[in-house]
Formats: structure tokens, sequence, C-alpha cells
């Protein structure tokens, strides 16, 4: 069970205790406030391990939070906002967030980038210099290039196994070809995105088929992948 602390900031009430529930029923010890200028005070008198933080406060606003925390803190803060915008996004990434969820929401869609950028940044329990994750009968290693289903090493080609590792680590979110193609390939990849991105997941899908109930590699028609874990 996680033993993390995560600060929510959202000035909706019911938001704010389904966040709670879904969230300590993973373990996680969770303080609430409702306000920017009551967040900042809770974050240097609680020292949480990640902030959820709603852009539209009372008062100081979520990007004026965010940035003042970044001026002494690098722990992890996801935005949580009624903004849809591309603008609002790159904005809060600019400022520091560190993930972005929309609202109407899926708490525990939430709870699962909770988990994710937790493993992300070397705020859980897994070793800060070991990038890894683990799912039922499969471990992805991207600091030893190691793949490994039902415990046995699986021969994987690097970008593979960055594109699983990407997808792995942000479950059930899904990306679309090109921020795919710019997370494992970079912004100077030149060749046909569609068809660079669709061959590596047709190759991960015959070394993962059937390996377990729990989670899936998912086409999400007309968008693109996602890696989708099921309760």
């Amino acid at each position: 069970m996680a033993t993390e602390k995560i600060l929510v900031v959202d000035d909706d009430t019911n938001i704010s205790e389904l966040l709670r529930l879904y969230l300590e029923k993973d373990g996680y010890e969770t303080v609430i406030v409702h306000d920017g200028q009551a967040a900042l005070k809770s974050f240097r008198e609680n020292e949480p391990d990640l902030v959820l933080l709603d852009i539209m406060l009372p008062g100081l606003d979520g990007w004026q939070v965010c940035r003042e925390i970044r001026k002494f803190s690098d722990k992890p803060i996801i935005m949580l906002t009624a903004k849809g915008e591309t603008f609002d996004k790159v904005l809060g990434l600019e400022l520091g967030a560190d993930d972005y969820v929309t609202k109407p929401f899926d708490a525990k869609e939430v709870v699962a980038r909770v988990k994710a950028v937790l493993r992300r940044s070397g705020s859980g329990t897994q070793d800060k210099d070991v990038k890894e994750v683990r799912y039922d009968n499969l471990v992805i290693n991207l600091t030893n290039y190691e793949l490994r289903v039902k415990g046995q090493k699986i021969d994987t080609p690097p970008k593979e196994l960055e594109l699983i590792y990407h997808l792995a680590s942000n479950p059930n979110r899904v990306f679309t070809r090109d921020q795919l193609l710019d997370a494992v390939w970079g912004f100077d990849y030149y060749g046909d995105s569609s068809r660079t991105v669709d061959v590596h997941v047709k190759r991960l899908r015959e070394k993962l088929e059937g390996v377990s109930d729990k989670w899936s590699l998912k086409t999400v028609w007309s968008v693109g992948y996602k890696f989708e874990t099921k309760d």
C-alpha cells in the first residue's frame, strides 16, 4: 500500500472529498485545502509528496500557487481544471506542472495519474535511480532496457521498450501518434509518424498478447493508443 502524502487543493468540496475517498482507499494520506493561500501554507507545513492543484481558486489561482511552490520545491504537481485549451496546458507545464487533468474526470484515472507521476519522479517507494514500472506479469525497466514477461526476459528493441514504458508510466491516458512520436523519437524525427508508431505497437502486441487480463495495450480509434489498466 502507498504511504505518500497528497495535498488536494480544490474549492469544490464534493470533488475534494471524492478524491480523498479514492486516494485513501489506495493508501495515500490526504490533506485538503480550498484556496491558494491555504495551499501554500499547507504545503510548507505538511511537506506533501504530490499536489493535486485546481486552477480556478479563490485568492491566488492555481497558476500562482504552482509558480510559488516551484520557487522552493520540485515536488510533483498535477493541475486540475475545467479548462481544456492547449494554451492552458502549455502554461501549466511551463510553470512546472508535471501533469494535467481536465474536469470532469474519473477519480480512478486521477489516482492512476498520481501513481504514474510519483513513479516517474521517484517520490514513490521505488529506488530513485531506477526507471521501472510493474504490472501483473510485466516489468518494464528503462534503466537496464529490459522487458520481462511472466518473469522471462524478452528481447526488445530500444524504441519499442521506450514506447511501452511511456504508455505504461501513464496508465489509462490516451496519446496521439504525434505525442508518442515526440516523446519517444523526439522532435527531429521526419518519417511517417502514423506508420512508425503503428508498427512498433503491433510488434509490442505480439510480445504481450494474452499476458494478463488486468491490463492491455489499447487502440483508441481516430485518436491513438493507451495502456489500459483494470481493477
